[in-house]
C-alpha cells in the first residue's frame, strides 16, 4: 500500500523547509553569540553594541544550558555549543512528529476510504505511538521548566511517568539534559516500524 497521502507528501515539505529555516537563524544567532563570548569586543563599540544585541535575544535559550555547564565547572562560555545541538535535536524531533501527524491522518483516511480494517487499526495503533513520543517530546521540554501537577505539563509527566522512571533509574539526567527520553522516542519509533509491517506494508 502507499502510505504517502497529500498532507505528508505536500504540506509537509513546505512545514520542514519552514522549521529548517528557523533553526538556521538560531544556529547563525548562537554561532555570533559564541564568538563574541571569546571574542569581548569594545562595549562602547558598534561591534560591541551589536554583539550585546545578539547576546539579549539569545540569553533566554543559553541560560539554561550555562546553568548546567556551571554545576560542572565547565567554561559557561560554551554554554551556546550545548544549546546548538540541544536546538538541532529539538527540531529534528519536531519536524518528525509533524510528520508523523500528517502521516497518521493520511494514513487513517486511506484507511477508511478503501474499507481496509487492518490499515485502519495499524494506523491507530502508529497514532497511539505518535501521541505517546509527542508526550515524551513535551516531557523533554518541560525539564527546562518549573511546573506544577495542575498543568498540561503535569498530565504528560503523569501519563509518561510509568515508562520514564524506569528508564530514568538506568539513565538519569544529566543536568537538565534528560538522554534517557531520546532512548525511549527512538524504541518507540523502531515499535512504530513494528506497526507498520504488521499492519501496512504487507
Amino acid at each position: 500500500m502507499n502510505t504517502t497521502g497529500f498532507l505528508s507528501a505536500n504540506v509537509y515539505p513546505i512545514i520542514r523547509m519552514v522549521l529548517w529555516g528557523a533553526f538556521l537563524v538560531f544556529l547563525t544567532l548562537l554561532v555570533l553569540r559564541l564568538i563574541f563570548n571569546y571574542s569581548d569586543p569594545n562595549p562602547f563599540g558598534k561591534i560591541g553594541r551589536f554583539g550585546f544585541k545578539i547576546r539579549k535575544m539569545t540569553e533566554r535559550f543559553v541560560y539554561p544550558a550555562a546553568r548546567m555547564l556551571a554545576t560542572f565547572r565547565v567554561d559557561v562560555r560554551l554554554a551556546p555549543l550545548v544549546t546548538i545541538f540541544i536546538g538541532l535535536v529539538l527540531t529534528y524531533f519536531l519536524s518528525s512528529i509533524m510528520w508523523n501527524t500528517f502521516f497518521v491522518i493520511d494514513g487513517l483516511s486511506a484507511g477508511v476510504v478503501t474499507g481496509n480494517p487492518k490499515v485502519f487499526i495499524g494506523f491507530v495503533l502508529y497514532g497511539i505511538l505518535s501521541v505517546l513520543i509527542l508526550f515524551i517530546f513535551i516531557r523533554f521540554l518541560s525539564s527546562w521548566f518549573v511546573f506544577t501537577k495542575n498543568t498540561f505539563l503535569g498530565f504528560v509527566k503523569r501519563v509518561t511517568d510509568p515508562i520514564m522512571i524506569p528508564v530514568q533509574k538506568i539513565i538519569p539526567p544529566i543536568g537538565i539534559v534528560d538522554i534517557s527520553a531520546m532512548l525511549v522516542l527512538l524504541a518507540i519509533g523502531f515499535l512504530q516500524s513494528i506497526v507498520l509491517n504488521i499492519f501496512v506494508r504487507n
